[in-house]
């Protein structure tokens, strides 16, 4: 009988661990993005001083699943001046992009649950970077839909999203530098490990805050959802999408803000740092990940959207030289 070597032994095992990361990865998708639709419409309605949903199941809990049928069941419509392939792979590319970038977040370190395995789906030493990559790629999906929809209200759209998108991602990267420097590290895991004593939201408070801000305009959230100004452009890029096409540039959205709420937590919140055994580490992750969330939607309820101008305006004059000098302020610190 032939024995495998203890080599690929262990390739063998780290395969099948990592193509189980990935279906849990997308069973987690699947399942919270539909609850974070329902407690947003729920918060909405408290919010708004209204009831919000409750005709669908009880206490309105199928919502969800009644919306998805609704949109399964659109006929998708192509525009005669549009380009067919490139308003097909628009939306694959949303839900690539935002999926993809759940890899990295950290619910857990090595041996929490057992095993020699970590509760993450991969853990590469350019974490922040292999986050800004992927996530740059939304911006593809945004301007190719709206480009090729053919419509001039799409394409006025897509630019708005572009010159947004362009703008708000140097300060948020920027913003995430300062932790970088203190962490002494890009790997998501090795700062959250570098948190234990002190979490860097107090330190990297500035930093903190211009995350935020920039993790509304990079989400395309109230009070910076210029890109689908239905007020001003009749619907943005996705003006000309319609059934699941739109839904998964809707869904995109939605995992976006989970990936954001991911980020903050780890780089900020010291990420699975908690009070009781190393098994609820996973908790802890999550309910401040559900503290961000919950942020999201009070923002949406409470702020008016912004004024183009305000929009450019604020991220160029008022975010980036504020992230540029808590960069130097913690270099010359952490240098001293």
């Amino acid at each position: 009988m032939n024995v495998l070597p203890l080599a690929d032994v262990n390739y063998v095992e780290g395969t099948i661990v990592q193509i189980a990361k990935a279906i849990v990865i997308f069973l987690f998708v699947l399942q919270v993005v539909p609850l974070i639709l329902l407690l947003e419409r729920k918060l909405l309605g408290r919010f708004q001083a209204r009831i919000g949903p409750n005709r669908v199941g009880p206490f309105g809990l199928l919502q969800p699943l009644a919306d998805v049928l609704k949109l399964l069941s659109k006929e998708q419509s192509t525009p005669s001046t549009a380009v067919p392939w490139m308003m097909a792979i628009a939306p694959v590319i949303s839900i690539f992009a935002a999926v993809v970038t759940l890899a990295i977040i950290p619910f857990g370190n090595n041996g929490d649950w057992g095993g020699n395995w970590g509760l993450y789906g991969i853990d590469v030493p350019i974490g922040i970077l292999f986050y800004f990559a992927f996530g740059a790629l939304a911006f593809y999906a945004l301007l190719l839909g709206g480009w090729g929809s053919g419509s001039k209200y799409s394409f006025l759209g897509a630019m708005r999203s572009a010159a947004q998108l362009i703008s708000y991602e140097i300060a948020l990267g920027l913003s995430l530098l300062g932790v970088v420097i203190q962490a002494q590290s890009l790997s998501m895991t090795e700062i959250v490990t570098a948190q234990g004593s002190l979490w860097y939201v107090l330190p990297q408070f500035v930093g903190f805050c211009a995350f935020m801000v920039a993790g509304f305009a990079e989400t395309n959230r109230p009070p910076f959802d210029l890109a689908e100004g239905d007020s001003e452009i009749v619907g943005g890029f996705n003006t000309e999408f319609g059934g699941m096409r739109f839904g998964s540039f809707f869904m995109a959205e939605y995992i976006n803000m989970i990936v954001i709420a991911g980020i903050a937590t780890a780089m900020f919140l010291g990420g699975w740092h908690g009070p009781g055994p190393n098994y609820l580490n996973p908790l802890w992750v999550i309910l401040k990940m559900f503290f961000f969330i919950v942020l999201f939607i009070w923002v949406r309820a409470t702020l008016p959207r912004f004024r183009y101008d305000q929009l450019m305006s604020f991220g160029w004059k008022v975010l980036l030289p504020l992230t540029t000098i808590n960069v130097h302020v913690t270099a010359i610190i952490v240098a001293t």
